[in-house]
């Protein structure tokens, strides 16, 4: 037996997952309260204390983790336009595994600054025109950034005649020079970005977090939490040589504050009277509503989708619905063992997924020309994607997963949405993802088999 512990940090559990690499299967799973104030060994520890009692004593031959503890990696953005290096860069910052706070566009003034002093970002991505394009405006941003008061890396990765300059005017701050994120227009190179925010990540941040307390157990910390997500999802769909993958698959995350929709597609038009416009997508997409969650957030679903809505799924009064939900926001442990809670849920779980895809995927708007009609396409075409997969413990505990299926895909209602036409479930009942994005680092092939196992269709 030769054992692997593959460890989350998160920002309320610590998750660990034990995997006998040479039989290939997950041996168990545990989770114990994060414990980032005091020491993050106590929580870890304890998570493998109960993980033992199951199992019986376990030797393991390597350590890996990803974090999210703490508050995750918080970045701040600034391009020149929005919809284009504004959006790239927003896109770099997302697909490293950042929580992205704001995104500036255009030339930032003294109340921007002050704002970015506010949210005390951990990194700053500056970007803004292409190669040989805009100068005045990523210069601009550089000296205001020279201004602020706190201090945080700042990576430079837009038009590189000045890139050199931009680093000059930051002289009095740790600042980083890297590939422009757009060096032609539309055309996205956000790879070189994500590689330096993943090593100041590790070099830097995560010492200011208090995780290398840890560091003498674990082999190593490879990436935020949202990364080690996205490699398993990428290695699931595209496999590894001759160990063939699912194919193109969304990924969803329901959490109690936050929602994440993750998409493995080209995306790109299928039909021939559809015309792209705007930016490329990368074939690996992550998106993130803030605003939509089972818990700290579910008062943003409602927001959107009106209480009237949510009363109706869940079969309750508009008033048994308010009392609910004030409930949980004060109370986020609370599990729906009451059937009014479990109902409520159901509702709850449905729109959040159906807000969060409906975001994640483009749209298309019909157009007249002068061969009749056509589409114009926005975003990533996802309507021929078959699998969908369902993570977090909001999603995987709900009893009726199946019914999830109808709010996630293509309806009459939302025409212009690209959302899947139709699709199946696969559900990541031992919430693995991320545990197998670590473990690919190492047995890529051993990964995407106990995915293959593991990813349990329609629940069952």
């Amino acid at each position: 037996m030769q054992v692997v512990l593959l460890i989350d940090f998160g920002s309320t559990y610590t998750k660990i997952t034990a995997v006998d690499v040479e039989k290939e299967v997950i041996i168990g799973t545990e989770s114990s309260f994060t414990t980032i104030i005091t020491d993050i060994n106590e929580g870890l520890n304890k998570a493998i204390e109960s993980l033992e009692k199951r199992t019986g004593k376990l030797e393991y031959s390597q350590y890996l983790a990803c974090s999210s503890a703490a508050g995750g990696l918080k970045m701040i953005a600034s391009g020149l336009v929005p919809g284009v290096t504004a959006t790239a860069a927003k896109e770099a910052c997302l697909g490293a595994g950042a929580k992205v706070i704001k995104v500036y566009s255009f030339e930032m003034n003294e109340e921007d600054i002050a704002e970015i002093e506010k949210n005390k970002p951990e990194i700053f991505l500056l970007a803004g025109g292409t190669n040989g394009g805009d100068k005045r405006c990523i210069l601009h941003n550089a000296k205001m950034l020279s201004k602020c008061k706190i201090d945080f890396p700042i990576i430079i990765a837009g038009n590189k005649e000045v890139s050199h300059k931009c680093k000059s005017i930051l002289n009095n701050k740790e600042a980083y020079i890297v590939e422009n994120v757009m060096p032609v227009f539309g055309e996205l190179n956000i790879v070189p970005a994500q590689n330096k925010i993943r090593e100041i990540f590790l070099q830097k941040i995560i010492n200011a977090k208090g995780i290398t307390k840890a560091s003498e157990l674990i082999s190593e910390i490879i990436m935020p939490t949202p990364s080690a997500v996205m490699s398993g999802i990428e290695l699931l769909s595209s496999g590894y040589e001759d160990e063939k993958g699912i194919g193109e698959l969304i990924a969803i995350d329901l959490g109690g504050a936050t929602t994440d929709v993750y998409s493995a597609s080209d995306g790109s038009p299928k039909e021939s009277n559809v015309i792209y416009k705007g930016i490329e997508e990368p074939f690996i997409k992550r998106t993130v509503e803030g605003d939509i969650g089972m818990r700290y957030s579910a008062q943003g679903i409602i927001d959107e989708v009106g209480i009237e809505e949510i009363a109706k799924i869940s079969n309750l009064s508009e008033e048994r619905v308010r009392e609910i939900i004030e409930y949980v926001k004060l109370n986020p442990q609370t599990l729906p063992s009451e059937k009014s809670v479990q109902d409520l849920d159901f509702a709850l779980a449905a729109k959040a997924v159906e807000i969060a895809i409906t975001r994640h995927c483009g749209k298309k708007e019909k157009i007249y020309t002068s061969n009749g009609i056509a589409y114009l396409q926005k975003g990533k075409d996802l309507t021929h994607v078959k699998k969908i997969i369902l993570t977090g413990g909001a999603l995987i505990n709900l009893p009726c997963l199946e019914n999830i299926l109808e709010y996630v895909c293509y309806n009459e209602k939302s025409q212009e949405s690209m959302k899947p036409k139709e699709a199946e479930i696969l559900v990541d009942k031992k919430y693995i993802l991320q545990a197998m994005g670590l473990l690919s680092k190492s047995y890529p092939k051993i990964a995407i088999r106990i995915m293959k196992k593991e990813l349990k269709y329609g629940g069952n």
